[in-house]
């Protein structure tokens, strides 16, 4: 009889904890946030700090009403929050796990490209 790795002992032996369909859904639509590469770029933009809404179209490159539609979806997922300083609208990270979440993915694309140079030579 073949033995069963570690792994998949422990994912015998663990008994799943299912989420609710609801929590799911708020976990897709976070997700759904992180999908659009405009919307990345703002994050990453917003990791440095506060910044306004002139300087985040600038940095997307694209027009102040798409940046602001993408500002729309990342604010109702939570992600950004916005404060008025007279004309300006101000937007900043407000979950600081998105720090953590970019970390993460960013550490695991380097590893990834790193095999694959290993891998061609």
């Amino acid at each position: 009889m073949p033995r069963k790795s570690p792994t998949t002992r422990n994912r015998k032996t663990a008994t799943p904890n299912p989420l609710p369909d609801s929590a799911l859904e708020m976990i897709a639509h976070r997700f759904r946030a992180l999908s659009e590469p405009v919307r990345l770029r703002l994050l990453s933009t917003l990791m440095d700090g506060e910044k306004n809404v002139t300087q985040l179209v600038a940095a997307a490159g694209t027009g102040q009403a798409n940046v602001s539609k993408h500002l729309s979806i990342l604010k109702h997922a939570g992600m950004i929050a916005t404060r008025r300083d007279g004309l300006n609208t101000l937007c900043s990270i407000a979950d600081l796990s998105i720090h953590q979440l970019c970390e993460i993915m960013c550490a695991k694309l380097k590893t990834e490209h790193a095999e694959r140079m290993r891998a061609l030579g």
